[in-house]
């Protein structure tokens, strides 16, 4: 068993390295934040339809389960639309370094959201998350609005994975995929018809726009998707929150090799980045320990 656990966690490692470039790919393409994810989504449900058809997967679901897949897609479009904006307003450093505050909703709402006891050190984890946060932020004074809208991101980010965590104990992944990505993809549309924005133009993309957005949805979100919600069978939505708090430390350092010295921060900044990555590799340690009871109030 530890194997298996030790195998999706390292798996975990990899999909939180895609979603890392996945910020890259949100400063690199053109278009805004909104049009973005309505492309992202429906190429990946299309993809992920693909899938099932090859698998032979019925679609057949429960009311309930109907229900909490909708809550989820709605809520999984809200958080790439709040987070392509705050790229898009401010740059992917600033983006993904306030998105490591998840750690810390988590920690709350976990608890609640399963019944169990709040454990001590995920508090504390959260709290030293926050820490490295605020360093950053001490340097790092000049980009407010995406700030604010990373952290709603960031919360929706939480709520999602909550909800995932459930409907994978009855479920599979890419059925729960489907119809959380399609469920988005016709809540964007309906937003989009009632804006006037489906016209011409709306289609005309750029060469590198279509390439970027292709990769997008089908790396970064369909095989991610996917794959992400697989894992949470073996893996606590605390621990794949934390981990994903890696996906600051992937994109800082891919967003500066591919775009240079718009991401280059003052020093500061990367102090608070080491906070956060030992934060996450004490987590792995205590978590691979079986560390469970240690601290629960």
């Amino acid at each position: 068993m530890p194997s298996v656990k030790l195998k999706n966690y390292l798996h975990l490692h990899l999909i939180v390295f895609i979603w890392g470039f996945t910020a890259v790919l949100g400063k690199l393409i053109t278009i805004d934040a909104i049009p973005l994810v309505w492309y992202r989504m429906l190429i990946a449900t299309i993809l992920i339809y693909l899938y099932i058809g090859t698998r032979k997967y019925s679609l057949k679901i429960s009311k309930k389960g109907l229900i909490w897949m909708i809550v989820g897609g709605i809520t999984i479009a809200l958080h790439w639309v709040t987070f392509f904006q705050a790229i898009k307003v401010s740059n992917v450093s600033v983006t993904l370094a306030t998105m490591s505050t998840a750690s810390f909703f988590t920690a709350i709402l976990e608890p609640i959201w399963y019944g169990r006891k709040i454990i001590v050190y995920e508090i504390v984890f959260g709290i030293i998350i926050i820490f490295g946060l605020y360093i950053i932020f001490q340097v790092e004074t000049d980009y407010l609005y995406g700030i604010l809208l990373a952290l709603i991101s960031s919360f929706l980010s939480v709520v999602f994975t909550l909800i995932n965590g459930k409907l994978t104990t009855y479920q599979k992944p890419s059925v729960i995929s489907f119809f959380e990505l399609g469920t988005g993809v016709l809540l964007l549309t309906g937003f989009l018809a009632l804006q006037n924005d489906f016209s011409l133009e709306f289609f005309k993309l750029s060469g590198s726009d279509w390439v970027y957005i292709g990769i997008l949805a089908s790396i970064c979100t369909a095989y991610a998707f996917i794959a992400s919600v697989k894992i949470m069978r073996y893996i606590t939505p605390y621990t794949v929150v934390l981990t994903v708090n890696m996906e600051p430390i992937y994109g800082i350092v891919l967003a500066f090799i591919i775009l240079g010295d718009d991401e280059r921060m003052q020093p500061l900044f990367y102090v608070g980045a080491l906070v956060i990555i030992l934060t996450v590799i004490a987590n792995g340690v205590l978590k691979q320990m079986g560390v469970k009871k240690i601290g629960k109030i």
